[in-house]
């Protein structure tokens, strides 16, 4: 899970043209990912996810009563969030504001621009 090859996975999976993705995340990430217990840590981390699942019915209760305003918007080829969990907010906020872009999981190394413009006409919507 730690070794360079998923992260390049993790960096360029779902991306129309890889060399598009910039190689300083990646190798800062497996830099920070090689320090000595770091393995213990990141398998911690992914263990502890599933408490993020366990809220998920407090969670959308939560969206449903206040309907608060929500962006989401995904990489659709994300291989780990995949779309329908972008869709479901809609069903919570039929407000919502769900749009995908042609990328994968990380989204912003390739698509920061449209992304960036997304977020401030939101906000400008929403927070005035």
């Amino acid at each position: 899970m730690l070794a360079p090859e998923t992260t390049l996975f993790q960096y360029t999976h779902g991306v129309d043209d890889p060399s598009k993705v910039s190689p300083d995340g990646r190798n800062l990430d497996d830099f920070y990912l090689s320090r000595p217990g770091n393995d213990e840590i990141q398998l911690d981390l992914l263990l502890d996810y599933q408490t993020n699942v366990a809220l998920y019915d407090t969670i959308q209760a939560y969206l449903r009563k206040h309907q608060p305003p929500v962006q989401a918007i995904w990489g659709k080829n994300d291989p780990f969030f995949i779309p329908p969990g972008a869709e479901a907010f809609k069903r919570d906020v039929p407000e919502a504001d769900v749009r995908f872009v042609d990328s994968g999981h990380f989204a912003l190394e390739t698509h920061a621009a449209e992304i960036g413009a997304a977020m401030r006409t939101f906000l400008v919507k929403h927070i005035g």
